[in-house]
């Protein structure tokens, strides 16, 4: 069955979509799915909305079985968080309802001219893939929840000169508690994490021995991510929890010595030895050359002569 494709823009088009009622705020909101909502769309769905959203997933009236290229099922209590106009494909499913089940959404404008609205893309996992969602344990999830429930509480009440403070703050308090939890689920995979940072360097290696660079230049952090089946984010997030450094910063590296065996071991110059090694301009693989050894490739070759 082919599915609908929808896009939603504000709150208001959110609760009206899911039958949630008129919203008590209008850049945030907080609700729970329950039969009027698994009654409100149809059986499979794709979607985008143009709001930051946050979910806890349990036994909830609808999983995410898709997200981008991805396949994920929420069969434990899960979390995902995503930023404004990202697609998701929904399926409907019949399992019982969960109570702790919720989701969180809010408009970039409830936080642009805050200090969380200058640093939102700090927080990486906004960009993370559902099948990188953060699984959470029950006293995680109660804080998560606690806090979601305080937001609520507060937009639900008489709203006052406090009320945009203390949701904001209370909304960085969530995600602080987030990063935490993936910093734990980082540490907590670290065997697995070595592996994929292991494939990773693999991965660069075959790169080369196969001359891909000659056909489609130096390797990005998309096609890294792609190859290894991550999103850019969490491939970079993870390596620099593992290594210290990003994605960008291994690829880098590893061409600056691929550069240095080649300058010491030919008598090629700058651009050919640019060239070959994928870059479309010379001057970039100079640049990033004196970047990282604070000398330019032919002062690097006097040098070691």
């Amino acid at each position: 069955m082919k599915k609908d494709s929808i896009h939603i823009e504000s709150i208001h088009e959110t609760h009206q979509f899911l039958n949630l009622g008129k919203s008590k705020h209008p850049l945030i909101s907080v609700f729970k799915f329950g039969k009027e909502q698994s009654q409100a769309s149809n059986e499979n769905f794709k979607y985008s909305l143009g709001l930051y959203q946050i979910s806890i997933k349990g036994n909830c009236p609808y999983t995410i079985s898709k997200y981008g290229r991805n396949s994920y099922d929420f069969q434990e209590c899960s979390m995902i968080l995503t930023s404004p106009n990202q697609v998701l494909e929904f399926n409907k499913s019949y399992q019982t309802e969960d109570d702790d089940c919720w989701t969180l959404v809010f408009h970039p404008d409830l936080i642009r001219k805050s200090e969380l609205g200058k640093k939102i893309e700090s927080y990486t996992f906004f960009s993370y893939a559902s099948n990188e969602a953060l699984h959470l344990s029950d006293e995680e999830r109660n804080t998560i929840t606690d806090i979601t429930q305080k937001i609520a509480k507060e937009y639900n009440n008489n709203i006052d000169t406090h009320s945009q403070t203390l949701i904001i703050s209370n909304l960085e308090l969530l995600l602080n508690y987030c990063t935490r939890f993936y910093d734990r689920q980082f540490y907590t995979r670290t065997n697995l994490n070595k592996d994929v940072a292991s494939d990773f360097e693999q991965l660069l290696k075959n790169y080369y021995k196969e001359e891909k660079q000659l056909e489609i230049g130096i390797p990005t952090v998309k096609f890294c991510a792609n190859k290894m089946n991550m999103s850019p984010r969490y491939l970079s997030d993870l390596l620099r929890k593992e290594t210290g450094k990003s994605t960008q910063e291994h690829i880098h590296q590893y061409i600056i010595e691929k550069a240095k065996n080649i300058l010491l071991n030919s008598k090629e110059n700058a651009s050919e030895i640019a060239y070959k090694l994928g870059f479309e301009y010379p001057q970039y693989f100079s640049k990033m050359f004196k970047k990282n050894t604070s000398m330019s490739p032919i002062e690097y070759r006097q040098s070691m002569n």
